[in-house]
């Protein structure tokens, strides 16, 4: 097996803050991303057992994980009122997650009432999320 047939791991990256200005939204992650290539994915799934959102970003070798956990989630609800797409800030380099809020918006909406998720999954969401689930 020669160097290019080798499955590389996705990478998982953590979000801890965020910073809000106006519509400006920006997410923070303190890890340098280590895939030069890397895009935004237009994508987002959940991890459930970590009461996670998680936005995928892409490069050449396959998807890679950005996670969204609870300590951020106001931050979430903030940036589905905005009008444009949030960032991601990593060093002095941003990049747009697009789709983000589209993707976001389709996954709460699902999850509301939907104990495929997870009871205490679903629960959280509906709770940090319910100004966003009312209107």
């Amino acid at each position: 097996m020669d160097r290019k047939e080798r499955f590389i791991l996705p990478v998982t990256y953590y979000v801890h803050s965020g910073v809000q200005l106006e519509n400006d939204i920006r997410f923070t992650i303190e890890e340098t991303l280590i895939r030069p290539n890397i895009k935004a994915g237009g994508q987002m799934i959940t991890d459930s057992d970590s009461l996670s959102f998680v936005y995928l970003l892409e490069d050449e070798t396959g998807y890679h994980y950005v996670k969204f956990g609870q300590d951020v989630w106001p931050l979430l609800v903030n940036t589905l009122k905005a009008s444009q797409d949030p960032t991601l800030q990593y060093g002095n380099v941003e990049l747009t997650l697009h789709m983000f809020k589209e993707e976001l918006e389709m996954l709460i909406f699902n999850i509301e009432g939907n104990n495929n998720y997870g009871n205490d999954f679903s629960k959280a969401v509906e709770e940090a999320f319910k100004e966003i689930l009312k209107a």
